[in-house]
């Protein structure tokens, strides 16, 4: 098959919920740097791209994350000097991996007008792995398979008893050697499973982790949807999109059902085989996970910002603004942010989705976003709200500007504490020095920019009887907002 037929689809509209109080709904783990100098988003991108076409790999993420993907995939975009942008598909609400796969596949379809039937190269957006070379030894392996109608997934030998994964039970079948001798047949596929069966599972030669990537034709895929989740092939058959920016209906997707692509199909394939990884794979959906792979000391401990610690052991202390201490500690998760703190024993820390879900449940903003919010301009950190009113502290990179926008329901005003600021305001424009301060009035079309080569800061005040993110109208934007 052509390299031109093979297409990645990065999977990236997860809320991270497992890596609360760091990962949050609306700035999840994909979008956060854990590794190395590349999110985890980014770090699967330039993954795929040694063993994919760059033009020809799609990102599917929610709504609400567009515009930070759409970012970080620019990023990209201007290391690599390519001139058109890498290709996103916004899903208007989440409803899990299977819907998201049915969509990506249908947008492929338009892509290439049903010219061929394309293979399709699905991987999730938070994974560490170590070895992109034998990553694509492994998928180019997968892409045998594929051509041969199997639906392939990557197996990872357990290293402990985890039900935070789906676990693979494989038999040998000669017809599979003979396309690749590493190559399984899938015999059974449980996902997620109970304590007690994980760790039956765990020490048995013939259960792998299911890693969640997964190599397919796209006509193959669509045949199990239709055989074993006809709701979701009957709804995507039916649905409209266009080639160039895929404009999903509400009232259509918000029909799929949520669930992932591991109940939808691959525990009742008979399609499904499995190719082991060689190398070292990590899922970085827990702190334990985090904590496996960082550079600990003597004490088996990984510190990171500013703690101070007395004699505590195999433990992750992690501080991203105040100063933590901590004593005498043993198998601890410690994790600190400006506005929450996690305190949890290194074997619970699966559980940490349930304090995500209990905040999410009542209503507290500290499951969706950070005190500190970072945007494509620069960021802004959230100083004080109270009844009626919100100050920010608004910092602007260089050659960057917020969005031409107007709010319906609150004012704002504005102090300029470093660097210089071009203030748009109406039909009027304002070149402002640290001390000068302009009033926004409700309804007003206004931008905040930095034309200039140092950073700016903004002291904001907002008054209205309504202060979120939901009351901004963009009318124009450099980062495609609008």
């Amino acid at each position: 098959m052509s390299s031109s037929n093979v297409y990645g689809l990065i999977l990236a509209g997860g809320s991270g919920s497992r890596l609360w109080p760091i990962s949050r709904e609306m700035y999840p783990k994909q979008l956060l740097k854990i590794a190395d100098e590349y999110t985890l988003f980014q770090s699967t991108f330039l993954r795929l791209i040694d063993c994919i076409d760059d033009k020809n790999i799609l990102s599917i993420t929610n709504v609400k994350h567009e515009g930070q993907v759409r970012y970080q995939l620019d990023e990209l975009r201007e290391k690599f000097c390519r001139k058109s942008s890498y290709r996103v598909i916004s899903e208007p609400v989440g409803k899990n991996t299977a819907p998201a796969i049915a969509l990506a596949i249908k947008y492929i379809e338009v892509l290439n007008e049903k010219k061929f039937d394309p293979i399709i190269v699905a991987t999730p957006s938070d994974h560490c792995i170590f070895d992109n070379k034998k990553f694509s030894r492994a998928i180019e392996e997968a892409i045998k398979l594929a051509e041969h109608d199997y639906i392939v997934t990557f197996g990872v030998t357990p290293t402990k008893a985890d039900t935070g994964f789906g676990y693979i039970k494989t038999k040998n079948n000669k017809k599979l050697k003979e396309i690749s001798p590493m190559a399984l047949k899938v015999d059974d596929f449980t996902e997620k499973p109970d304590s007690e069966t994980a760790k039956q599972f765990a020490v048995s030669k013939n259960y792998f982790w299911n890693s969640g990537i997964f190599v397919f034709k796209a006509s193959v895929m669509m045949s199990e949807l239709k055989k074993y989740q006809p709701n979701i092939y009957d709804i995507m058959k039916k649905m409209e999109i266009s080639s160039q920016t895929p404009t999903v209906p509400y009232q259509e997707f918000d029909q799929m059902p949520d669930i992932s692509i591991d109940y939808a199909v691959m525990e009742d394939s008979k399609k499904l085989v499995l190719l082991p990884f060689d190398f070292h794979w990590e899922d970085l959906g827990s702190w334990e996970a985090i904590y496996e792979i960082s550079e600990k000391d003597e004490n088996g401990n990984y510190i990171l910002g500013n703690v101070i610690d007395l004699d505590s052991k195999n433990s992750m202390l992690y501080s991203t603004s105040k100063l933590v201490t901590t004593i005498g500690l043993e198998n601890t998760i410690v994790v600190e942010t400006e506005d929450a703190i996690l305190v949890c024993d290194r074997d619970r820390v699966q559980d940490v989705k349930q304090i995500y879900s209990f905040l999410k449940e009542r209503d507290d903003d500290t499951h969706k976003i950070h005190k500190t919010v970072y945007r494509p301009w620069g960021y802004y950190t959230v100083l004080k709200e109270g009844n009626g009113f919100l100050t920010k502290c608004i910092y602007v990179n260089p050659k960057a500007k917020l969005s031409l926008q107007l709010h319906h329901h609150r004012s704002e005003h504005w102090v300029v504490l470093e660097g210089n600021a071009l203030v748009v305001r109406g039909e009027e424009q304002y070149e402002m020095k640290p001390g000068e301060s302009i009033d926004i009035a409700v309804e007003e079309v206004h931008s905040l920019q930095n034309p200039y080569d140092e950073p700016v800061m903004i002291l904001e005040v907002q008054k209205g009887d309504i202060l979120d993110e939901n009351d901004i109208v963009r009318l124009q934007d450099m980062y495609g907002r609008v």
